[in-house]
C-alpha cells in the first residue's frame, strides 16, 4: 500500500518579506535554506526556512505577496506545529518570545503533549510542540537559539473544516492515512481528530477540527497557502499521480519544482494539498554550507536573472 511518510513542508503568505526573514531567522532561529522566487509569479520571493541540514519535513516556506491580512475561518489550515524537545525547551521559548514582544500563550498539555501557542508579527498561528525526542534533529550551528532548544521540524498541522466526513474520506481512502484518536479542542467545545501516516508521531500527523458555524477563511498575509506531504522517491511520486487519476481526483499533474517534484490537489473542503518528493533537495544548486546566501533560480529562469532581481525588494 502506498504510504506518505509525514509532513514535507508548509507554505504560508507574508506581505513583509524583510520582517518575515528577521522573525524566522532572528527570533525563531531557523535557517534560511533557499532564497528563490515563486515559480508561477517571479515578482514574489519564495523563502524557505528549515533545520541545519535543510531536511524534508523541517521547512516552513513563505510567498511574499502584497496581500491584506487573512480573514480567519474554516476551509483552511488554522495552526502549524513546530517540534521542540522537552518541557525545558518550552519554558525557554515562552520566556524568549515574551521578552521579544511576541504574542504568546501559555504552556498547556494538549493531546498528551505539552504545547506553546504563539503568533508571528502578521498573525500566522503557530504552536511549539514537545515531540518527546521523536525522530532525528539537525541543529544549525549559526542559529541564535541554543542547540538543545532549536526547532526540530514541522508537525502536527491543524485543519479547520465545516464537514469532517468529506475530508476524512480522502485522508483514509485516497491518501491511506489512519484515524488514530481524537481529543478536546483547547476551548473544550469541539473534538479534534488525528490522522497519521507512515510511522506516525507528531511529524506525521494531521489534526482536523470540524466547525460548521464559521465563515469561510479568506486567504491573505498571516495565513497558509498549502500543506505538503512527503513521498520518498520518484517511483512512489508517479504512483500517487496515477492513484489520484484512478480515484477521479483532479490534480495539477506532475510539476518539477527543481528542489523536489510536486503534485497538487484540493481535498473536498477546498484546502490545497501537495505531495512532494524528499529529493533532490536544496543543495542541488548551492553548496550545503552556503544555502540561502544568494538568490537561487531554477535553470528555466536563469536567463531572466537580471530582470527578476530588478523586480525584487531588498531583504536586508
Amino acid at each position: 500500500m502506498l504510504q506518505l511518510t509525514g509532513i514535507h513542508h508548509l507554505t504560508a503568505i507574508s506581505a513583509h518579506a524583510r520582517e518575515n526573514l528577521a522573525f524566522y531567522t532572528g527570533v525563531l532561529g531557523m535557517r534560511l535554506v533557499k532564497k528563490t522566487v515563486n515559480q508561477d509569479d517571479v515578482s514574489a520571493y519564495h523563502l524557505f526556512y528549515a533545520d541545519g541540514k535543510a531536511s524534508p519535513g523541517s521547512d516552513l516556506t513563505f510567498f511574499d505577496w502584497p496581500a491584506p491580512r487573512e480573514q480567519r475561518g474554516t476551509r483552511a489550515v488554522s495552526r502549524t506545529g513546530l517540534r521542540v524537545h522537552g518541557e525545558a525547551s518550552l519554558v525557554f521559548w515562552r520566556d524568549r518570545l515574551i521578552r521579544l514582544g511576541v504574542h504568546t500563550g501559555s504552556i498547556t498539555e494538549v493531546d498528551r503533549r505539552l504545547t506553546l501557542p504563539f503568533e508571528d508579527p502578521e498573525g500566522q498561528r503557530l504552536v511549539l510542540v514537545d515531540d518527546h525526542d521523536a525522530g532525528e534533529a539537525h541543529p544549525w550551528e549559526k542559529s541564535p537559539v541554543p542547540v538543545e532548544h532549536q526547532i526540530r521540524g514541522l508537525g502536527p498541522i491543524i485543519l479547520n473544516v465545516p464537514e469532517l466526513a468529506r475530508t476524512e474520506r480522502v485522508l483514509l481512502d485516497v491518501m491511506n492515512m489512519r484515524r488514530v484518536r481524537d481529543y478536546a479542542s483547547p476551548d473544550s467545545e469541539h473534538r479534534i481528530h488525528v490522522y497519521e501516516m507512515g510511522g506516525g508521531g507528531p511529524a506525521a500527523e494531521l489534526h482536523v477540527l470540524e466547525q460548521r458555524d464559521l465563515p469561510v477563511a479568506r486567504q491573505g498575509a498571516g495565513g497558509v497557502h498549502h500543506v505538503a506531504f512527503r513521498t520518498p522517491d520518484d517511483a512512489q511520486y508517479h504512483a500517487w499521480t496515477a492513484r489520484l487519476d484512478e480515484m477521479g481526483i483532479r490534480s495539477s499533474g506532475e510539476i518539477d519544482r527543481f528542489y523536489f517534484r510536486s503534485l497538487y490537489f484540493r481535498e473536498p473542503n477546498g484546502i490545497l494539498f501537495e505531495i512532494a518528493t524528499d529529493g533532490p533537495g536544496f543543495a542541488t544548486d548551492e553548496p550545503a554550507d552556503r544555502l540561502g546566501e544568494k538568490l537561487a533560480l531554477p535553470p528555466f529562469l536563469e536567463s531572466r536573472r537580471r530582470e527578476i532581481e530588478a523586480g525584487l525588494k531588498p531583504l536586508v
